[in-house]
C-alpha cells in the first residue's frame, strides 16, 4: 500500500513538475512582472520561476530576446542561474532592481488623453532617458572615497611606481613600509594631498622645492552604495546603485513618483539633514540640474505627495495638467503650459474651481492672471478668437483678380474694391453687379450695382463695411451653354463648343473630316425653334436645312450659312458606298476560300459557278451553309428559348442563356444540287456576308444513334428502309420512342417519322425517354395510408 501511495505522489509531482515546465516566454516575463509588483527581490524571483520549472537556458533566452536584460516595461530580467551577486553587480550595478510599477505608470499615462496628463510625470519611465552616470569620465576632484573604492597611486620622474588598493571597510589602505593611510571621507584632492605627505617619508623628493618625483591618484572600480527611496515613489525601496550615482538616477530606478508623488518637491537627506531641494519643473523649463547631487550611501529621497494640481486646457500650447506651489499664480500656470497658440482669445480666460459645496466659475482678464493664485482642482479653459474677420471683404466672378481684400487706406468703398482687383473682365455683365451686406441682425441685404456708372462716376459711390461682398456676374454664366452636335459619316461624332460664324465645314474639320463612306451631296442641319415673345404653341417643332459639298469642304447652296447654337449637323452616308461582303467556299470545289460578293443577289449558283464549279468527287446533296447570325436573329432564338423553357417548366438560367448567345453561327439547310439544276430559284438562296458554303465528298455510310442497342455506322444501301438500318444497330432499346426517330441529312435539313427518306451520309437519332424511377415501399403505404385517410373522411361526411 505504501509502495503504491509512493508510485502515485511521484505521478503527481513529475505532473506539476511537467506542467511547470510548459511555461512560454511570455508567462514568464508576465510573472515577473506580478512578482516585481508584489515587492519580491530578484533572488526570490529566480528561486519561484526555477520552482515552477524555468530553466537556466530558458532565462537566457529571454535575456537575449529583450536585448539588455529588460522587458518592454523596463522590467529586469533576472540573472543566470549561478552567477554569484558580485559579479552581476560588477557587469550592472543597478541588475538586482526590479521596476515593474514604470510599467502600470507608463501604460496609463499612454492611454490619457494629453490634456489629462500631469507633466513631468512620465520622465523617469522614459526607457532613453536613465541618468546613469558615466563610469569611464575622470574621477571628479570632490568625490568624496568610501570602503571599496580602488586608488590607483602612480609615481613617476627619478623613481617610478605603480600600485592598486582598495580601501578597507575600517577606511585605509595599507601601504608596505608606510603602514596604514585612512583615506575613506577625503575627497580626490585631499587624499593626494596626504599621499604625496606619507610617500614623502620613502621619496624625499616629493616635497622639495624642485621636486624630480611625481604623485598621481586616480580611482579605478568605484564602490556601490545603498540609497533609500522613500514616499511616493512607484517603487519605494533601498536599491544599490554606483557610486557616482546622482538624485535623478535613483529616481529613474525607483520610477519616478507615483500618480500622487509630488514633482517639485523631493528633498535628499544625508545624516538627518536636507542637503538637497529637487524641483523637476527647474530641469524641464529652464535645463537648471544643480539640484542633481551625487548621491552618498545611506542618502534618503524623500518624495513628497503632490500639493496643488492645475489643469490648463483649450488654445494653449502644451494643454496638460502641472503641479503648482503655494503662491503660484494663472500666469506661472499659463508660462508652464507654453503660453497661448496663435488662435487663443487672450483678453480673459475661464477658471473652473470645486469650492466646498459646489463648483465656482471665474472670468479672468489678463491684468489679473499674475495676481490670482491657484488651488488644487482649478481647471483654466482658453478660448479661441473668432471665426471672423473685422476688416475683409470679398469681390468675385467676372474680375480680373477675385479675392478676399482688407479695408484699409487703400480700400475704402466699393469703386476701389474693383480697382484693386484690377476691373471686370471682358465677358462682365456689367449693368447688373450684386452687393451683399451683413446687417446687425446677422442677416442678408442685397444691393444692385451698375458698375459702368459707378465707374464713370455717374453714380455716388458706397462705403465699405466688414463682410461686405460683391458678385459681378459674367454674361456666359447667364446663359445656358452653347453647343453643336455633328453625327452620322464623320470620324469624331459628337458635341462640341459653340463658336459665333461657324460653318459646316468648321465643325465638320472639328469632328476629324469625313469618313469615306460620307456623301457630299446631302448634309442635314436640324435646328431647334426659339421665339421668347411667342404666346401661342407653335405647329412646327423644328426647321431643316440640306446642303451639298463643293471641292472637298465648301458649302454650296448657300455660302453663308452660319450655325447657331444646339444645332444639329447630320452627314449623310452615301447610297453608291458598299464595303466589300465575303462569303466562303469549301470542299469539293475547283477554287476554295473567300470570294467578295459583286453584286447584292449574289446566290449559291454564282457561287460555285466562280468558284470553276464542283470537282468530280463533289456530293452536291450533302452541301451544307454555315451562316452567322445577326443580332435580331440572335434576340429571336433567345425569346424562342425562353418560351420553350417556360412551356417545358425548365428554369432558364443565365449560364444556359450565356452559352447560347455565344452560338453566334448557324447551319442553313440547303439542296445545291437542285439550286445547280434551277438558278435563281427557290433552292438557289442568296448569300449573306460571312457564309460558309461546304461541299463534301461522297459518304456511302449511314450513322445510327441514340436509343438503339448499339450505336453504329453502317454502309449505304437504297434497298434497307429506316427500320432494317435501326435493325443494323441492334433494334431499339428499352427506352426508345419508337414512334419518333428522325434523320439528319448532310446538308442540314431533317425528317421525321419512320417512312423518312434515307440518303447517304445521314445520321438516323431514335429518341430516348427519360428514365422513371420505381415507387419504394415506403412511398407505396405512404400512398395508401393517404387514400385510407381520404376515403374514411368522405365516408364520415357521407354520414
Amino acid at each position: 500500500m505504501s509502495r503504491c501511495i509512493t508510485l502515485i505522489s511521484f505521478v503527481w509531482l513529475f505532473f506539476i513538475g511537467s506542467l511547470s515546465a510548459q511555461m512560454s516566454d511570455q508567462d514568464v516575463v508576465k510573472e515577473m512582472k506580478k512578482s516585481s509588483e508584489e515587492g519580491k527581490s530578484q533572488q526570490e524571483i529566480l528561486q519561484d520561476l526555477t520552482g515552477k520549472g524555468v530553466t537556466t537556458t530558458q532565462l537566457q533566452r529571454i535575456r537575449e530576446q529583450y536585448g539588455d536584460g529588460q522587458t518592454s516595461g523596463g522590467t529586469t530580467l533576472p540573472a543566470q542561474a549561478g552567477s554569484s551577486r558580485e559579479e552581476v553587480l560588477r557587469q550592472d550595478p543597478e541588475a538586482g532592481q526590479l521596476r515593474g510599477g514604470v510599467i502600470d505608470a507608463k501604460d496609463a499615462a499612454q492611454t490619457l488623453p494629453p490634456e489629462e496628463k500631469v507633466y513631468g510625470q512620465d520622465l523617469f519611465s522614459s526607457d532613453n532617458l536613465t541618468f546613469a552616470p558615466n563610469i569611464n569620465m575622470p574621477t571628479p576632484a570632490n568625490y568624496v572615497l568610501g570602503p571599496g573604492d580602488e586608488i590607483i597611486i602612480d609615481l613617476w620622474g627619478d623613481s617610478e611606481l605603480n600600485v592598486r588598493y582598495t580601501i578597507a571597510p575600517d577606511g585605509h589602505i595599507t601601504v608596505p613600509g608606510l603602514g596604514r593611510i585612512p583615506l575613506s571621507g577625503l575627497q580626490v584632492d585631499q587624499a593626494r594631498s596626504r599621499l604625496r605627505y606619507e610617500f614623502s617619508t620613502i621619496y624625499s623628493d616629493l616635497d622639495s622645492d624642485e621636486p624630480h618625483t611625481f604623485l598621481g591618484i586616480s580611482v579605478g572600480n568605484v564602490r556601490t552604495i545603498r540609497v533609500h527611496v522613500m514616499g511616493e515613489a512607484v517603487r519605494p525601496g533601498t536599491y544599490t546603485l554606483s557610486s557616482f550615482a546622482s538624485a535623478f538616477h535613483a529616481l529613474y530606478v525607483a520610477g519616478g513618483p507615483s500618480k500622487i508623488g509630488s514633482l517639485r518637491n523631493i528633498r535628499i537627506f544625508r545624516a538627518g539633514k536636507a542637503v538637497a531641494h529637487i524641483d523637476i519643473y527647474e530641469y524641464l523649463m529652464k535645463g537648471n540640474n544643480t539640484a542633481d547631487i551625487t548621491l552618498q550611501d545611506g542618502d534618503i529621497v524623500k518624495i513628497d505627495p503632490y500639493g496643488i494640481l492645475a489643469q490648463a486646457t483649450g488654445e494653449v500650447k502644451r494643454p496638460m495638467r502641472y503641479e503648482m506651489r503655494e503662491g503660484e499664480t494663472l500666469e506661472d500656470l499659463l508660462r508652464f503650459a507654453g503660453g497661448f497658440s496663435g488662435d487663443a482669445y487672450r483678453t480673459n480666460v475661464s477658471l473652473l474651481r470645486k469650492g466646498a459645496d459646489e463648483k465656482q466659475a471665474f472670468t479672468l482678464n489678463a491684468p489679473e492672471y499674475a495676481a490670482f493664485v491657484l488651488q488644487d482642482g482649478d481647471r483654466v479653459e482658453v478660448g479661441n478668437i473668432l471665426d471672423k474677420y473685422s476688416n475683409m471683404v470679398e469681390i468675385s466672378g467676372a474680375v480680373n483678380r477675385p479675392g478676399k481684400y482688407a479695408i484699409g487706406d487703400r480700400i475704402r468703398t466699393l469703386r476701389d474694391l474693383i480697382d484693386i482687383a484690377q476691373g471686370p473682365t471682358g465677358d462682365a455683365y456689367r449693368y447688373r453687379a450684386l452687393l451683399y451686406r451683413e446687417k446687425q441682425d446677422l442677416t442678408w441685404e442685397m444691393e444692385s450695382i451698375n458698375i459702368d456708372k459707378l465707374l464713370e462716376g455717374t453714380r455716388p459711390d458706397i462705403t465699405l463695411r466688414k463682410n461686405d461682398r460683391l458678385y459681378v456676374p459674367s454674361v456666359l454664366s447667364l446663359e445656358d451653354e452653347l453647343s453643336l452636335y455633328i453625327g452620322g459619316e464623320v470620324r469624331n461624332p459628337g458635341t462640341y463648343s459653340f463658336a459665333d460664324r461657324m460653318t459646316i465645314s468648321d465643325l465638320i474639320l472639328q469632328a476629324g473630316g469625313l469618313k469615306e463612306s460620307a456623301s457630299i451631296a446631302r448634309i442635314d442641319v436640324y435646328r431647334r425653334l426659339k421665339d421668347p415673345l411667342s404666346t401661342t404653341l407653335s405647329v412646327r417643332s423644328g426647321a431643316a436645312f440640306s446642303f451639298s459639298l463643293e471641292n472637298g469642304l465648301i458649302a454650296s447652296g448657300d455660302t453663308a450659312f452660319t450655325l447657331e447654337p444646339f444645332d444639329q449637323v447630320v452627314v449623310r452616308r452615301s447610297p453608291g458606298y458598299e464595303e466589300q461582303q465575303e462569303v466562303t467556299v469549301k470542299g469539293e470545289v475547283l477554287y476554295q476560300g473567300a470570294f467578295a460578293k459583286l453584286h447584292k443577289d449574289e446566290r449559291l449558283s454564282t457561287l460555285i459557278e466562280r468558284a470553276g464549279g464542283l470537282s468530280q468527287y463533289a456530293y452536291p446533296k450533302g452541301a451544307r451553309l454555315l451562316r452567322r447570325l445577326t443580332d435580331d436573329e440572335l434576340i429571336r432564338v433567345k425569346e424562342a428559348f425562353i418560351a420553350k423553357s417556360r412551356a417545358d417548366k425548365i428554369d432558364t438560367d443565365s449560364l444556359n442563356l450565356d452559352s447560347l448567345m455565344t452560338a453566334t453561327n448557324q447551319y442553313v439547310g440547303i439542296d445545291l444540287e437542285k439550286a445547280l439544276k434551277q438558278p435563281g430559284g427557290d433552292e438557289d438562296i442568296i448569300l449573306r456576308e460571312g457564309d460558309v458554303l461546304t461541299v463534301p465528298q461522297y459518304d456511302g455510310t449511314v450513322k445510327i444513334s441514340g436509343a438503339v442497342m448499339h450505336p453504329n455506322t453502317v454502309a449505304y444501301n437504297k434497298r434497307y428502309s429506316l427500320r432494317n438500318y435501326i435493325w443494323q444497330a441492334g433494334g431499339y432499346s428499352r427506352l426508345a420512342i419508337k414512334t419518333q426517330p428522325f434523320v439528319i441529312y448532310m446538308n442540314g435539313k431533317v425528317s421525321t417519322g419512320r417512312w423518312a427518306r434515307i440518303e447517304p451520309g445521314c445520321e438516323i437519332v431514335v429518341p430516348e425517354r427519360p428514365e422513371r424511377r420505381p415507387t419504394s415501399v415506403q412511398e407505396v403505404l405512404g400512398i395508401s395510408t393517404s387514400l385510407a385517410s381520404i376515403v374514411l373522411l368522405i365516408t364520415n361526411l357521407i354520414k
